[in-house]
């Protein structure tokens, strides 16, 4: 099926550029390619009302299959071209960063999943001294691990599960701190906990001292597109606090964030 090339003024700045060099060929012409119109067709549903979506919400605007949308979004993303959904995931997400650091005191990150790492997107670091026992020199740009970080784990259990089985049979689960989970079978039997709880916790399990809760964003097709999390000193707060008296800041904050990027419950939708 031919994607629908939207018009000019459908489209968002970094793909309006293009059409400022020349128009597009038609289709009768030889010096068409297809490929290039598919790529454009996906940057081109980037919007700043529409900052971040999902390989669904792809799919269906474009009108191509889920599995060649998805492809050419690995493309794009392997081309450096996934800074144009993180800085409006960025834009978004921040104030409420903000906020989620100021109502609680801790440091909050929101990061998406790249490969077998996950990436930053933004990151509000907490005010309290004794917070910053534990600086990993963390930014937006930075990468960690999967399978050692709550934010990890969050993106990992909601992918798709063949995509989320041929992932895991790709990493390595190499041990950085005394909890870190370095068996397939239990990240396995984790991620399920994790789709049953809606949260993550890492609990030392990426350095030792470092705890941290985290639970997903959504966008407008409720594909989860990216994570939110608190993180904490063990001095401080332990994980089984975190969960019990911060897990209903993060929810809210997600919530928000997520209803930005078009995302509604079922309960707002009917």
């Amino acid at each position: 099926m031919t994607p629908r090339v939207p018009k000019r003024s459908e489209v968002g700045p970094c793909a309006r550029e293009l059409y400022e060099l020349e128009q597009f060929p038609t289709l009768r012409e030889a010096r068409y390619s297809r490929s290039l119109e598919r790529g454009l067709a996906i940057l081109a549903h980037f919007t700043p009302e529409r900052p971040l979506l999902g390989i669904t919400e792809f799919a269906d605007g474009i009108g191509m299959s889920r599995s060649t949308t998805h492809r050419y979004a690995n493309t794009l993303r392997d081309l450096g071209m996934s800074a144009l959904s993180s800085t409006g995931l960025r834009e978004h997400a921040r104030p409420y960063l903000e906020e989620l650091r100021h109502r609680t005191s801790y440091t909050t990150s929101i990061a998406v999943l790249d490969g077998a790492e996950i990436v930053y997107v933004d990151r509000a670091r907490s005010f309290r001294r004794g917070q910053n026992r534990i600086d990993l020199n963390l930014r937006p740009g930075s990468l960690l691990p999967i399978h050692c970080t709550s934010m990890g784990k969050v993106l990992l259990a909601n992918l798709p599960e063949t995509e989320k089985q041929e992932l895991i049979g790709k990493m390595t689960l190499t041990s950085n701190a005394p909890n870190t989970i370095t068996s397939r079978r239990a990240l396995k039997a984790e991620l399920e906990h994790v789709l049953e709880d809606g949260m993550a916790v890492n609990d030392e399990e990426l350095v030792s001292g470092l705890v941290s809760i985290a639970c997903p964003i959504r966008c407008e097709s409720r594909e989860v597109v990216a994570a939110l999390n608190l993180a904490a000193h063990t001095s401080m707060i332990s994980v089984d606090e975190m969960v019990s008296q911060l897990s209903s800041h993060l929810l809210a904050t997600a919530d928000v964030v997520s209803a930005r990027l078009g995302f509604r419950r079922a309960d707002e939708a009917s």
